[in-house]
């Protein structure tokens, strides 16, 4: 978990390895930017801790992580706290003082400060326009977003992109660019595997360490490219037809590559535990892998589950070239944006799934009632592997014969997976 060093004195905040060296009785901790930025600090100039992936302690209770991720899906951009402690079974007040109490800061502090941080980055990386970084940011207004830069950053949009360094913006070749940060170590060569072995043919492919796929916005079909980048941070390239709201689409990304949280035990401190070492081979840098889309891991799953690996790559195909939408001209085997849950409800194998997903039987954003949904119709560890790439911290994959390492979580299922 990362923490960020903020000094009384300067009123200015740390990330971890920033060459200032205050007096220890004048510096406070905080687990996120947001905490600090709450309580009156600003960012440093010199490590800029808006660059660093920043996660949500593991220990942080269920209810406010399943807020935060409905944060990041963009609840807030167009809610208030009512509609997400509504969303969520709580009330507004008891949602902020769980914030306040696990975060410290509140659920549209939280949103505002990412936002920002997130804006920072495209002045840093990218040439878009000052209107077209606030939209891209999830930001409402030109105003709205004037204003949350001079509190959180003490400078106008304009000015923080006068100050970005020579190295800073990335070369465009038709798409955006952008950096998805992380906190090493992070394995780039297991995760492209891991997504490659997986890949939905015409949807997805990697080649050459670069994992490509489809998506799409609001109907219109895009790409996103995401390869190796420096120690502490990939590369993703997207070709989307607008840049509103591109927040969303790299917090899906780098959730999709396991950048959402941090990296698993090293492999010493695996391979001496006399349980563990024996099961998984231990790599350091192995992180969850994610999902870009949850009803299409799911039907990944339920495939996968019920056939040979050769013969659910040709059903997945099958369901990609009959119910997909086709997307012509982008090479690298990708033809079709991946179906939806209407259009897959008629199909033999996995419409049962669709179906309840359709009629809100089964909702794939709902952590504590998925599994028992999903068993329905798909066997125990299909279900669990689906919550698994979704988020959950609690599933367990592996089956029963090593239910005894259940402690673990979902450290010895990643390894299992990823192996």
């Amino acid at each position: 978990m990362t923490t960020y060093s903020a000094v009384r004195t300067t009123g200015i905040y740390c990330r971890p390895g920033c060459g200032a060296k205050p007096l220890a009785e004048n510096v406070s901790t905080f687990e996120l930017p947001a905490a600090a930025e709450a309580a009156g600090y600003r960012a440093c100039l010199r490590c800029r801790p808006y660059r660093v992936a920043g996660t949500v302690a593991d220990e942080t209770p269920e209810l406010v992580c399943r807020a935060v991720q409905l944060i990041i899906a963009g609840l807030l951009d167009e809610a208030g706290e009512e509609a997400l402690g509504a969303r969520l079974g709580v009330s507004a007040r008891h949602l902020r003082r769980m914030f306040h109490e696990h975060l410290g800061v509140t659920p549209d502090q939280f949103a505002r400060s990412r936002r920002a941080h997130f804006a920072r980055r495209l002045l840093d990386d990218t040439d878009l326009g000052i209107a077209e970084v606030a939209f891209a940011a999830g930001f409402g207004s030109l105003r709205q977003f004037n204003r949350a830069m001079r509190e959180i950053f003490r400078a106008t949009p304009r000015e923080l992109r006068d100050r970005r360094r020579r190295g800073d913006r990335l070369a465009a070749d038709g798409g955006l660019v952008l950096r998805l940060p992380f906190t090493p170590p992070y394995d780039w060569e297991a995760m492209s595997s891991y997504l490659g072995a997986r890949a939905v043919p015409g949807v997805e492919s990697v080649v050459d360490g670069v994992y490509r796929r489809t998506i799409s916005l609001d109907g219109e079909p895009g790409l996103l490219e995401i390869g190796a980048g420096g120690d502490d941070h990939l590369i993703l390239s997207a070709h989307l037809p607008f840049w509103e709201g591109v927040i969303h689409v790299v917090d899906r990304a780098a959730r999709l590559v396991g950048l959402d949280g941090e990296p698993v035990r090293a492999r010493a401190q695996l391979s001496a535990d006399p349980e563990l070492g024996p099961l998984v081979t231990a790599r350091p840098g192995v992180r969850v892998p994610g999902a870009w889309g949850p009803f299409e891991v799911a039907v990944q799953a339920v495939v996968r589950d019920g056939l040979a690996p050769d013969e659910a790559s040709d059903a997945l195909r099958k369901l990609v070239e009959v119910y997909g939408v086709p997307v012509p001209g982008l090479g690298h085997g990708l033809t079709h944006a991946f179906p939806g849950p209407e259009a897959l409800a008629a199909a033999e194998l996995v419409g049962p799934l669709a179906r309840e997903v359709v009629n809100g039987n089964i909702r794939l954003e709902d952590s504590e009632r998925l599994v028992p949904a999903l068993e329905t119709v798909t066997s125990s560890r299909a279900a669990q592997e689906i919550a698994l790439r979704l988020g959950s911290r609690d599933a367990w994959p592996l089956g029963g014969e090593v239910e005894h390492l259940r402690p673990w979580r979902s450290l010895a299922a990643v390894y299992q997976l990823v192996a």
